[in-house]
């Protein structure tokens, strides 16, 4: 297993360029469609009959035969390359739902069998990881690739155990001035997770916040959720325990990063709520990874904590793997207009205690 392989590919695809991934059963040539131009498609696929691996999410919005809307919205499905699929606009428009009310009629479409179904899976969860639309052309075997890697290779990158401390130092902060921050990193991960630990540390299980970046709430204010208001209100509640660890997270957008994130605020603002609009792009409801919080923790050397959470989720991610949740404490906040229906949305169909 090579992680470096697959950080070299997640590079690739985000500069356009295409690459070769291999499962148990067969390998996949890959152009990713976010990306393409006119010329990457002429290199590519010369013919212009390559065909299109989309999600099962938004194979199910084009109505594709056979698709469900229960489907998982992560499984691969393989499209034909239709006369009428011509150049990047085409595959664009049929890759981002966003799209769909400015070309609202597409198809037909024919399903086909997929040759390496393990690599087609893989391809989807790499698109996530590099914050891109889970969609590709799938190329002749004989197509140059800038990047070979393998699905044991994305496993390796994705592996939160191989997280560790980079570095740490003392950070008074406006809600307690003894305080200390320590950022986390993995070799080839580019993100750089950071506990924020307040207060002196003893025995007593200390009071954790997990807190998944929001750039939108974080940083610029955004009412279009509470992601703010709870940073800053963990903060004040961590402050006032004896002790206790924010973890911010760098997982944008429930993990599907922040350009698929501001795409999902445009379908919320065409009708759909936040779940449909994750699931819509063809991305888990929740991609959050919580086993980066456990190593976190394991490597500050907290097995037991007190939890800040509306979220059941969180308690049992921590506790899959190893972290004790002696006690959960609620994160009560108010709402305003534009954010009430993404409250609700959060108790209604994700199980929040709101």
């Amino acid at each position: 297993m090579d992680a470096r392989a697959a950080a070299r590919a997640i590079d690739a695809l985000r500069r356009g360029w295409a690459i070769r991934l291999s499962g148990a059963d067969g390998a996949l040539t890959l152009l990713p469609i976010e990306g393409a131009n006119p010329q990457s498609l002429a290199a590519f696929d010369p013919a212009g009959d390559a065909p299109l691996l989309i999600s099962a999410a938004r194979g199910a919005t084009l109505k594709l035969a056979n698709q469900r809307e229960a489907a998982d919205p992560q499984a691969p499905i393989l499209i034909a390359r239709e006369r009428w699929i011509t150049g990047a606009a085409d595959l664009m428009a049929i890759a981002d739902p966003v799209r769909d009310l400015m070309t609202p009629l597409k198809g037909p479409f024919r399903a086909l069998p997929i040759p390496a179904g393990e690599a087609a899976g893989a391809a989807l969860e790499l698109a996530r990881l590099a914050g891109m639309l889970p969609a590709y052309l799938v190329g002749a075997a004989d197509v140059p690739a800038e990047v070979a890697l393998s699905v044991a290779d994305i496993a390796r990158y994705a592996d939160p155990t191989r997280l560790a401390i980079a570095a740490r130092a003392r950070l008074p902060v406006a809600d307690k001035v003894e305080s200390e921050i320590v950022a986390f990193r993995s070799p080839e991960d580019p993100r750089e997770h950071v506990a924020l630990i307040l207060g002196r540390r003893d025995d007593t299980p200390p009071v954790v916040r997990l807190h998944s970046e929001c750039l939108t709430g974080d940083v610029l204010g955004s009412l279009k959720c509470d992601c703010g208001p709870q940073l800053h209100g963990a903060l004040h509640e961590i402050a006032e325990a004896q002790w206790g660890i924010l973890l911010y997270l760098r997982q944008e957008g429930r993990g599907i990063g922040l350009i698929n994130k501001l795409r999902a605020y445009e379908l919320q603002d065409q009708g759909f709520d936040t779940v449909d609009a994750n699931v819509r792009l063809g991305f888990a409801v929740d991609a959050r990874d919580f086993g980066v919080a456990a190593r976190m923790l394991d490597l500050l050397g907290v097995r037991g904590v007190r939890l800040l959470t509306n979220n059941p989720a969180k308690v049992a991610g921590l506790e899959a793997q190893g972290i004790a949740v002696i006690e959960r404490l609620p994160l009560a906040l108010p709402s305003n207009p534009f954010n009430e229906r993404y409250l609700a949305t959060k108790r209604d169909r994700t199980g929040h205690d709101l």
